[in-house]
């Protein structure tokens, strides 16, 4: 009976817009009336729940990602893909898929990719002949691998969530070599796909403006190489090199590219507390979402279903991948974290499965969530950047989206994808 509350609740109030976090959060307290607990535990279950220090890394990271976006960095960043890829046959997919690489790593976010790159490339590429389905298709799925290149605040989320100290530091390593697989086979299909079409090709501009643009973006990509190298050498927390990058980052835009004014440094402020605020007001909801699970002891009951079904690590990790991508179809990604990760980690953990190696697949599951209807909040950022429907964007993003989905069966199934570099480090 409880359980029906509290899901009924949460897919009543979803159904009628309510947004997320208010879902989330009236589930819990319906929840807690129903089983006769004070409500007041539901608020303290909310600000236990981002009473984590290292949570404080999140409104950092997402404001540097925002200084970087106005200070140019993304663009810088498409010239140098530009000189690597446009000669080659739909090339500028390739540098789209490039850029969006480079700009991941250094801001970590996919909606922040896809808006960045997406208002520099797709006019770019419709005016150099390109399908205008084709390039923001490229733009948003390739944002994804940012979620897999550090840093990622979602990874801090992960950690956070998982109760058992996983590795900041961990968690970045693991997720470079399938980031930088993922992307490379969205690079084959954005190749494959234009060739298909017909798309254009460009011509390369010389060794010498390659290593032009290479160096006028290097102070851009310094920001990655000082949040990861603070970090591995000890120097930072990960908390501490999330403020590290923003202060860098103000350097770079104000002193070196000078096109970081007051008005862009308070518009990026501004921005970035609405975003934290609601990354973090999701975050807490969850947490009381999460308590009410754990009351009900739904993830002792779903690990207990699943060991019915199947006691082999392959199927499980199988039926544990197809439940997260249903579940991405419609909530946020920040959400499902907190409350998928006490759910499914241990039943991953009793099959073997290493908690870096189980976040890096719960980070590319989700992912793909954000690029599917009826949420897919990276696929609508996509739609209002390229102007190009949903529904059209939808019936032409199979190839990009089956990429995807091959690259989870990759990182799921070969753990040394994940694991090689943090077990060097």
């Amino acid at each position: 009976m409880e359980i029906l509350v509290l899901f009924g609740v949460l897919f009543l109030l979803l159904a009628l817009g309510v947004p997320v976090a208010f879902a989330l959060f009236g589930a819990a307290l319906a929840c807690f009336a129903v089983i006769d607990i004070p409500l007041i535990v539901a608020v303290q279950r909310m600000a236990a729940g981002i009473s984590v220090f290292t949570l404080m890394a999140i409104p950092f990271f997402i404001f540097a990602g925002d200084l970087m976006y106005r200070a140019g960095i993304a663009e810088r960043l498409v010239r140098v893909a530009d000189a690597a890829f446009g000669r080659v046959r739909g090339g500028l997919g390739l540098v789209d898929v490039g850029a969006s690489m480079m700009f991941g790593a250094v801001s970590g976010s996919a909606i922040a990719s896809a808006s960045a790159i997406g208002s520099t490339m797709v006019p770019l590429m419709e005016e150099k002949g390109y399908d205008r389905d084709y390039a923001v298709n490229v733009t948003v799925t390739a944002a994804i691998v940012g979620l897999l290149i550090p840093p990622s605040h979602n990874m801090i989320i992960y950690a956070a969530a998982s109760g058992i100290g996983v590795s900041i530091g961990d968690l970045f390593l693991a997720g470079v070599i399938p980031g930088l697989m993922t992307g490379a086979m969205l690079m084959a299909t954005a190749w494959l796909v234009a060739r298909k079409r017909g798309l254009p090709r460009g011509h390369f501009p010389g060794w010498r403006e390659f290593l032009r643009a290479a160096v006028y973006a290097t102070p851009g990509l310094m920001t990655g190489v000082i949040i990861m190298g603070g970090i591995l050498s000890g120097i930072f927390t990960p908390t501490e090199s999330s403020a590290a990058a923003v202060v860098y980052t103000a350097i770079v835009g104000t002193l070196v590219y000078r096109s970081l004014g007051w008005k862009g440094f308070w518009e990026a402020s501004q921005k970035s507390v609405r975003t934290a605020a609601m990354v973090l007001f999701i975050i807490a909801a969850a947490t009381a979402f999460g308590f009410a699970l754990a009351l009900l002891e739904v993830p002792a009951a779903l690990a207990g279903l699943i060991g019915v079904m199947t006691d082999n690590p392959i199927l499980t990790l199988l039926i544990i991948n197809l439940m997260l991508l249903a579940l991405g179809t419609f909530m946020d990604m920040a959400p499902l974290i907190v409350i998928c990760t006490p759910i499914f980690l241990p039943v991953a953990m009793e099959m073997g499965v290493d908690p870096v190696h189980f976040g890096i697949i719960l980070m590319i599951n989700l992912g793909i969530g954000l690029v599917t209807p009826p949420v897919g909040s990276v696929l609508f950022v996509g739609s209002a950047v390229g102007k190009v429907p949903v529904a059209e964007l939808v019936r032409t993003i199979w190839p990009f989206y089956l990429t995807l989905v091959a690259a989870l069966a990759l990182i799921t199934f070969i753990p040394a994808l994940s694991l090689a570099l943090p077990g060097m480090m």
